[in-house]
């Protein structure tokens, strides 16, 4: 039977940072919850086309389409603000809590989505409800992605930190296709006048009816342990985490960025390619969402099997090279290859555009985690990565968008091209943070963690010492 001095005792170093998993049940609240949020973050961009009308009315549907993508930028507009403001209080806090209240906003903003009535019934609330959600979304999605990664990597063994990492763009990708696959089923399964009318709200309650339980999962998670002992030793205040980052780590936050910025290519064959081949060749948006669905089935099996891979080979030789090079030999003749008709056609593009992407997913989040010490690890990512989806990533669609308004849809493969090539030199400078090794921390270096854990090794010991004399 357990006593109260027992609940006290505190795990040695080893057993606390060389297998940290302390339940299964933290790596399920950080992989579903990770697919709410980007389930509800995904699924505006793939229906834009359906609901702009709807609630972004226009005299032509070109502009309504224009109307619902910029709102949906919006979102990625407040993405760096969060990714600014709240990643700090996940290091002075814990990744927990913000994890958690991230899944309620993403959540909230999905329902606000799916229940809003249409323009026509409300005027010009409408759209400023949408308005409203992406904002709520934006602020969940820019504090989501950077805890997720780092409650992984930190409740990770030392040697499967590679795999436990993929797991987030695994949940991510789970996500994508959930959400093609729902806006795929919507669109074929009723008529284009239900679709537009009501339709298309399914998806989105589905959305917010699963970050409740996002919300019950992430609710009964633990706290990481590197967390916690770093917690011990840095008490500074979020600003000032924030100061130090920005004074001690440039190098690491250009390589961060650089790690992220390819998220250009991701969303624009996540949200955009399905529209894209409508636009270009007159394709059916029902069959170019089933085509997609195939394509993203590869990308989910791709990315955790990359990922353990760097735990045995190293990450820099996987991600940054493999997959970088293979954006840029793909992308453009497989755009051009997009003119020639036919399902198959359309399925080997988007698969094409899959696989290099998925081995770029499996293994950025964990070097991305690696590049930093846990006092500032959220912080370090988040700036970064919520800074460069802002700049590329959210306007991907929309850019894209405009390019085949202007009449020059080849220009979207020039533009994804020059921005993965132009992060590939910054590859070149990464440290190689992967080893086959049980690394006593998730950083190369990390003093604050190890004294963190010193310090709850003696304060086990007195614990148990005082125990024993009564």
């Amino acid at each position: 039977m357990k006593t109260s001095q027992d609940a006290l005792a505190v795990p040695a170093p080893s057993d606390r940072l060389k297998t940290p998993t302390r339940s299964l049940r933290n790596i399920v609240a950080g992989t579903i919850g990770h697919f709410v949020e980007w389930y509800d973050w995904y699924i505006y961009g793939l229906l834009a086309a359906v609901f702009s009308s709807q609630i972004f009315p226009s005299d032509s549907p070109f502009a309504s389409l224009i109307a619902a993508l910029l709102t949906y930028a919006v979102g990625f507009v407040v993405r760096p603000l969060s990714g600014i403001i709240i990643s700090p209080l996940a290091d002075r806090f814990g990744r927990r809590l913000i994890l958690t209240l991230s899944v309620s906003g993403m959540a909230l903003g999905s329902l606000i989505v799916g229940l809003t009535p249409s323009f026509a019934t409300i005027g010009y609330a409408a759209p400023v409800l949408f308005l409203v959600a992406r904002i709520i979304q934006g602020i969940s999605a820019g504090s989501e992605g950077q805890s997720a990664i780092a409650f992984m990597v930190e409740h990770a063994p030392a040697n499967r930190r590679g795999l436990f990492g993929s797991f987030t763009n695994m949940a991510s990708g789970l996500a994508t296709l959930a959400a093609t696959g729902s806006a795929a089923i919507v669109t074929a399964s009723f008529s284009p006048a239900d679709l537009a009318a009501w339709g298309w709200r399914i998806p989105f309650v589905v959305g917010g009816i699963l970050g409740v339980v996002g919300l019950i999962l992430r609710a009964r998670a633990e706290e990481t342990p590197e967390f916690e002992a770093s917690a011990l030793v840095d008490q500074k205040s979020a600003p000032a985490r924030l100061m130090d980052l920005l004074r001690k780590h440039p190098k690491a936050l250009l390589q961060a960025a650089a790690l992220s910025a390819p998220a250009v290519a991701y969303y624009t064959w996540a949200t955009f390619l399905p529209t894209y081949a409508k636009l270009t060749t007159g394709r059916d948006l029902a069959s170019t969402l089933a085509g997609s669905v195939i394509g993203l089935a590869l990308l989910v099996i791709i990315v955790p099997s990359v990922g353990a891979l760097s735990d045995r080979l190293g990450r820099r030789k996987i991600f940054p090279i493999i997959g970088a090079i293979g954006m840029i030999v793909l992308f453009y003749p497989m755009l051009l290859l997009l003119n020639q008709p036919g399902f198959g056609v359309y399925v080997l593009v988007s698969a094409s555009g899959w696989v290099v992407l998925g081995i770029w997913q499996s293994v950025y989040p964990t070097i991305q985690a690696e590049l930093f010490p846990a006092a500032v690890r959220v912080s370090g990512i988040g700036f970064a990565h919520q800074i460069v989806i802002a700049v590329f990533g959210g306007t991907a669609p929309l850019i894209a968008a405009a390019f085949v308004g202007a009449g020059h849809p080849m220009y979207v493969a020039i533009y994804m091209t020059v921005i993965v090539a132009l992060c590939l030199a910054v590859y070149f400078t990464l440290p190689e943070t992967g080893d086959r090794g049980d690394r006593a921390t998730v950083a190369p270096a990390d003093p604050e963690v190890l004294e963190g854990e010193h310090l709850l090794v003696s304060t086990s010991s007195a614990t148990d010492e005082a125990v024993r004399s009564r």
